[in-house]
Order: structure tokens, then sequence, then C-alpha cells
């Protein structure tokens, strides 16, 4: 089986597939009604890899949120009337003109944290890190701002293509507070309404124009280059412990209070033979009154953190429960589409009692990555260490994986045989054909005679993983209907 699956694509301009298999599918979907127009953009939409990513930037309350649900199309990112109430989720796929993006909102800093200047600062920099583009958003109403000349001074430094986002901007009348803005040098400024939606069509045109149509930084650097691993979890369960304990030597502060890392680290580190850049990424330093601020430094640099990276290791502390916070770790690290390597930490403090019940754990709160390979470890004796480089290595080769679309079609038509679709309302959908689109990580597109359900498609997976491995990587399974005259559904 294996000589019939290799890792990474063609990079042709079909996605991953070469000519002549490219040719071959497009002639399989004529054969089955489908139009060319409609597969070509399903193989664009499933192989479009990493996706630009666009920062939204500004100090307190100037609309940053609600332009992030603008330009998103939906109402997600938190929006209240008063500065420091964004939380967790902080990147979104969006689309304008049939080109897709990531946006970075980076709402809700706490004013207090380091001052208000610092503290926009800091938020800035983590999401400037990793964009590929940023927009500015300045209050037209108000005018700019010591802080907002603060902000420019650090987007000149970072040296990425911007957009001046003049907010606020309700009608003809506002129209004059916006030119004003000319005044920070940054170019044109774009009069919107994000509340309203005035103006934003204008603003995502020059969007459009800033961002690069795949990311300037590729994964896996040159030939050869160190692969990127994220080391993300919750504050305090070791992740500076095991940074140190892989380098083999103190490279990063460790103390008892949870979130001593102020930055990412990065760390080219010898493990197993083999160069890896290891990203560290601790939270930031708590204080009492600034949990909820500082709960939302942790998570922007993750984000940050993951947005860098090919591999994630989340550590986990065995000794206490499985938490929310590391579950939402975890989904975003599958949502960013990495390779996914568990760590459980301080698995030599467990007595028999605690292991019976984190394994119970294990099967219920992570269920949704049992997939992923999974390493008991101490970060302060060392035990297990040995185990994590081929761990990531497994992730990393499952991630880029790609079966050939013949080989897939075999193993569809076999699946179609022995387990067809159940009857829903006297039709029966069934998998007509498919192809891996892309890998990093593997995404498939399947075309269908009517829709198929999310029971099916959870068992496709699983076969999938059980005829192909992919151990150690989420897998994307997009499904094209072919339409009749009944429309199906």
């Amino acid at each position: 089986m294996n000589d019939q699956i290799h890792s990474e694509g063609s990079g042709h301009e079909h996605g991953e597939l070469g000519d002549a298999e490219y040719a071959e599918f497009m002639e399989l979907a004529a054969q089955e009604g489908f139009d060319p127009e409609e597969v070509e953009g399903a193989l664009g939409e499933a192989g479009h890899g990493p996706l630009p990513v666009l920062a939204v930037v500004g100090r307190p309350n100037v609309g940053k949120s609600t332009l992030v649900n603008r330009i998103i199309g939906r109402r997600e990112a938190v929006v209240q009337d008063k500065p420091g109430v964004t939380r967790d989720r902080v990147s979104y796929e969006a689309e304008w003109a049939g080109r897709r993006f990531k946006v970075v909102d980076t709402g809700g800093w706490e004013q207090d944290v380091l001052g208000l200047d610092a503290s926009v600062a800091a938020q800035a920099e983590y999401a400037i890190e990793t964009a590929d583009a940023v927009v500015f958003v300045v209050d037209s109403t108000v005018g700019a701002t010591d802080t907002d000349e603060a902000v420019v001074k650090l987007l000149r430094r970072a040296g990425k293509p911007v957009v001046l986002c003049a907010n606020k901007v309700d009608g003809q009348s506002g129209e004059a507070d916006a030119t004003a803005l000319w005044s920070l040098g940054l170019g044109e400024p774009y009069p919107v309404s994000s509340l309203h939606g005035r103006g934003t069509g204008d603003m995502l045109d020059a969007v459009l124009e800033a961002l690069p149509d795949a990311p300037a930084q590729k994964f896996g650097t040159a030939l050869g280059g160190p692969r990127r691993i994220a080391l993300i979890g919750r504050p305090n369960v070791g992740k500076s412990s095991l940074l140190n304990k892989v380098a083999g030597e103190d490279r990063v502060v460790v103390n008892e209070l949870a979130g001593t890392t102020r930055d990412p680290v990065d760390e080219l580190i010898n493990l197993g033979g083999i160069t890896w850049k290891f990203i560290d990424t601790a939270g930031i330093r708590r204080r009492v009154h600034l949990q909820e601020g500082a709960d939302y430094y942790a998570s922007l640099r993750t984000a940050a953190a993951v947005e860098k990276s090919e591999a994630a290791v989340v550590l986990i502390d065995s000794s206490e429960s499985i938490s929310v916070q590391d579950q939402r770790i975890i989904t975003m690290a599958v949502e960013a589409g990495r390779a996914i390597v568990v760590a459980f930490n301080k698995w030599d403090t467990l007595d028999e009692e605690r292991r019976y019940y984190l394994e119970r754990e294990i099967e219920t709160e992570l269920a949704q990555i049992a997939w992923a390979p999974r390493v008991n470890v101490s970060a302060v004796t060392g035990r297990h260490m040995e185990k994590l480089v081929p761990a990531i290595e497994t992730a990393l080769e499952g991630w880029e994986t790609r079966v050939p679309t013949g080989r897939l079609n075999a193993f569809l038509g076999e699946i179609v045989a022995s387990n067809p679709h159940p009857i829903r309302g006297g039709k029966q959908p069934r998998i007509l054909f498919g192809t891996q689109a892309g890998t990093k990580p593997p995404r498939f597109v399947l075309f269908a005679s009517g829709f198929l359900e999310h029971g099916y498609r959870r068992f496709v997976e699983r076969r999938l993983r059980e005829e192909f491995g992919f151990e150690g990587t989420p897998i994307h399974i997009s499904v094209r209907v072919r339409e009749k005259r009944g429309r199906n559904k």
C-alpha cells in the first residue's frame, strides 16, 4: 500500500494533481455530469494551502471587532461598547471578490496591563509578526491620537503593507474627518462605517492588492531547513521546562508563577540527530486583577505561534483534569490544520488511580483527536523525551501524505459497495468519485449524487485513516453535490 502513497504534492497549477491525473479526473467529472467550472472551483478551494493573513489592529474601542464581523460576513467577534471584550477566538476565514484569506482580530486588550501605549504595542506586535498585511483602524471622529502615532511607528518598523481604515464615517459629513488622517503618513485613509457597511468594499479591494496570493513564508523553509514546531498549552503546564530539557540547558526562564515567559522564544535544537526550530509560547506574566487580559494575550500568542509552525506539540498537565482551556488550545491547532502530537507532562508524578481516571478523560474529552500520537513525558526528569521526535516525525509524515486519485477512487468504490449511505427520503446519496486536492493537512474533495450526512462523512474519514494512515494530522473533507432538476440537498 505504501508504494502507492507519497508525501508532498507535485506543486502543480491544478492543486497537487499532475497533468495526466488532472485530465483523467476532469474526464471522470464530465462523465458524471459535473460542470467543469464547479469542479475547478472545488479543487481550488480545497487545494489552497495556507491562506494569507490579515491583521486588524488599532487602539481600544475604534471598532475593530465590528469591522472583523463585517469582513467575515457574520457576527463572530465579540462586540461591546467598551474596550477589552474580545476573548478566545482571534482568527477567522474570510472571502472577498473570490479570494480567501485569514483575518486576525486584535481587539480586547486590558488598558492597564502595562500602560495603554505599551499594551496596544504588544498586541499589535503579536498580530503583525505573522501577518502578510495589516488594516490599521482609526476612529475618524476622534482623529489621530498619541497611541495611534505609536502604532504607526510600530507598523513602519514591521515593513508590512498597511491599509488605513478611517472608521465611524457614517455619512458625507464625516468624509473631512477621514481626510485629516493623511497626516499619519500611511497613504490614503479609506472612510468606512464598519457598523453600517459603508465604504468597506473599497477598503477590501485595497486589502486584496496588499495581500499576496499566498503567504510569503512557505512551509518547510529551504530544503533541509529546520522544521518548525510550536510548543503550546495552557500556562504553567511545563512548556519552558520541556524546552530546556530538550535543549539540554536552561535557555528559558522557569518559574512556578504561571506565565513567566513574556515573548515567544524560537530555539534551534538538535534532537534525535535532527535540528528543529521549537517555538515556546508560555503565557505572559499574570497579576490577579488581570487574569482575563493575560488569558487573551496567551490566546493571541498561541494563535501566532501555531500560524508559524508546521506541527504543534500540545502539552497537558496529566496530574490535573483535562480542562476546557486544554481543549480550546487543541481546537486552535486542529482548525489551523497543523500536525499534532499530544504530550502528557508530569507523568512520573501519577499514582495508579490518577492514571486510570486520566485514561477515561482522554477517551471522552480528547476523542476528536484520537488520531494524534501521544507521549507520556516528564519535563523535569527527562522521562520518555526520546519518544518525542519519532512522534513528531510520524505526525509530519501523515500531514504530508497524498493518495493518488486512482488509488483513492478504487478505495471509495469499495466503501460505497460495502457500506452504502443510508436511504433518506426515498433516496440514497452516493459518492461518485473524489480526489485529494492538497496536503499539509490532507484535503479531500468528494463529489456525490446527494447530500452526505455528517455521520457518514465521519465514517469515510475513519476508513481513510484505517487504510492510508494519516496519523497525527487533521483531515479536511469537502463534498460537492451534483445538481439535478430536483436540486438534491
